[in-house]
């Protein structure tokens, strides 16, 4: 019974304060690539490090593959295909989007850098906010 009233407590605090606000900085797009598919890199700048809702959408309009943030009309994002990368996209309509995530002035400037050195065969490397997804495109 007691985990039952947590619950409830839990669920009545919550509030959706978030909805509807910018969290999107810019969207930078930085390679594209046929594979067997469309792949484009793209580097998104957030405006907080609690930001979690990314979610791109891709348009395909004349020659050029918009890309923007769902509900977010204010940071879309463009690049002009050439011949070979159009007709993947028109034959495939969908895209691979890889996604690197970055947060200005997240940890403050650094007054003491340590080396980092990767180079070992038993190297581990640093964890980055980056994932890949398979979008639809949306021809315009």
């Amino acid at each position: 019974m007691k985990s039952v009233v947590n619950l409830i407590s839990r669920e009545k605090n919550f509030q959706a304060t978030d909805v509807g606000r910018v969290v999107v900085k810019s969207i930078e797009i930085s390679k594209v690539s046929v594979k067997d598919k469309l792949v484009i890199d793209v580097n998104v700048w957030m405006k907080d490090p609690q930001d979690f809702d990314f979610a791109p959408r891709a348009t395909l309009s004349d020659k050029s593959v918009v890309i923007q943030n769902n509900g977010e009309d204010n940071h879309p994002t463009s690049i002009d295909l050439d011949d070979e990368q159009f007709q993947v996209a028109e034959r495939d309509r969908m895209l691979e989007l890889r996604v690197k995530f970055s947060v200005n002035g997240m940890h403050g400037v650094l007054t003491h850098r340590t080396k980092n050195i990767r180079d070992g065969p038993n190297s581990k490397k640093l964890a980055e906010p980056r994932w890949k997804t398979i979008l639809p495109l949306t021809v315009s």
